[in-house]
């Protein structure tokens, strides 16, 4: 049995203060919405769904190649940077200065792989922010 915690309700200006507050206050403000919720997800697109769980890698690089060639019609992975630069680096990966733009592809496939969390809100982000969402 899976249990989904998801809330419509807007956050309070308590919750946009401390680490963790600050870093979505920018989205919070945003007015719009998705067209369906995560809940209706899986019902909408079930071929998207079951592929993500037989192999995550690989449909997150899709994905994020889509999305990038949403926002930016035809760039191919010209725009592509470790995380999209959202999340800072770890030790001496710095996002941009890791070989992203030289082989975008590879770094690609070792983010989705090795920071699967990160590489799914990135690709999100992208997406929040043009849509204002």
């Amino acid at each position: 049995m899976c249990l989904f915690c998801f809330s419509s309700e807007r956050l309070s200006d308590d919750e946009m203060n401390g680490k963790y507050g600050q870093a979505v206050s920018p989205y919070a403000r945003y007015s719009n919405t998705y067209d369906i919720t995560m809940c209706q997800a899986p019902y909408r697109e079930p071929c998207c769904c079951c592929c993500s769980m037989l192999c995550f890698p690989c449909a997150q690089l899709h994905m994020r190649h889509r999305v990038l060639n949403h926002v930016q019609p035809n760039s191919g992975w010209s725009n592509y940077k470790c995380c999209q630069g959202y999340f800072g680096g770890c030790c001496c990966f710095q996002p941009g200065s890791c070989g992203d733009s030289q082989c975008p592809v590879p770094c690609m496939c070792l983010e989705a792989c090795c920071c699967p969390g990160l590489a799914v809100s990135a690709t999100s982000n992208v997406i929040r922010e043009q849509y204002q969402l």
